[in-house]
């Protein structure tokens, strides 16, 4: 399976692997395996290639089990903060603390690392393999934006069934749809079709 990452950020489109969140069928988890997990930080680029494969062959059952599970949570965390502040409700404290652990784990998970020149750089180690790899990547990417600037263009769909989020980066900052081939049509669809019964 191929993920639709339409959001401009990694830790958004995670946020997103919970498809129709809001939807009257209920949601569908697009995370169901280790293996997902791993596709989602290799398509993101959060983590190469090379480290995907090793981990897909070093990770036993149970660990791949405990990180998955544990970025859904990191998933759930994102979601409660970003839904609460486009709704301007206060996010529950246990979404608070679950983040915070998270980013704490994977930046004492991180090294520093000269590359060539005066400038240090965080990095996760390569070696030894952990199974917790994409979950410290995505959460040290979720971090990364909630301290930035770019936090205050998220946005989510205005079809209320979906509600992905995204990065707002239109020139006016009026982008409304995911997609506009998606959720964008499908709604110009429905009032279409609502004005003409009107």
């Amino acid at each position: 399976m191929t993920f639709q990452l339409t959001a401009g950020h990694p830790a958004l489109d995670l946020v997103n692997t919970l498809d129709w969140r809001f939807g009257a069928k209920g949601p569908q988890d697009l995370l169901n395996s280790y293996d997902d997990l791993l596709r989602f930080t290799e398509q993101t680029k959060l983590l190469p290639s090379t480290q995907v494969r090793q981990l897909r062959r070093a990770a036993s059952e149970s660990e791949g089990a405990r990180a998955l599970e544990s970025s859904r949570e990191l998933r759930e965390a994102l979601g409660e903060i970003f839904y609460a502040r486009l709704d301007r409700r206060q996010p529950s404290a246990s979404a608070r603390e679950t983040l915070e652990r998270y980013f704490k784990e994977a930046r004492q998970a991180q090294k520093l690392n000269w590359k060539q020149s005066p400038r240090l750089e965080w990095e996760c180690p390569a070696q030894p393999i952990n199974a917790e790899f994409p979950l410290h990547a995505l959460a040290i990417s979720a971090a990364d934006l909630m301290t930035s600037d770019a936090v205050h263009r998220v946005r989510a769909c205005d079809n209320p069934g979906c509600r992905w989020l995204f990065l707002d980066n239109s020139k006016n900052h009026t982008r409304r749809w995911c997609d506009m081939k998606v959720c964008g049509n499908r709604m110009k669809a429905r009032r279409f079709k609502a004005q003409r019964k009107a």
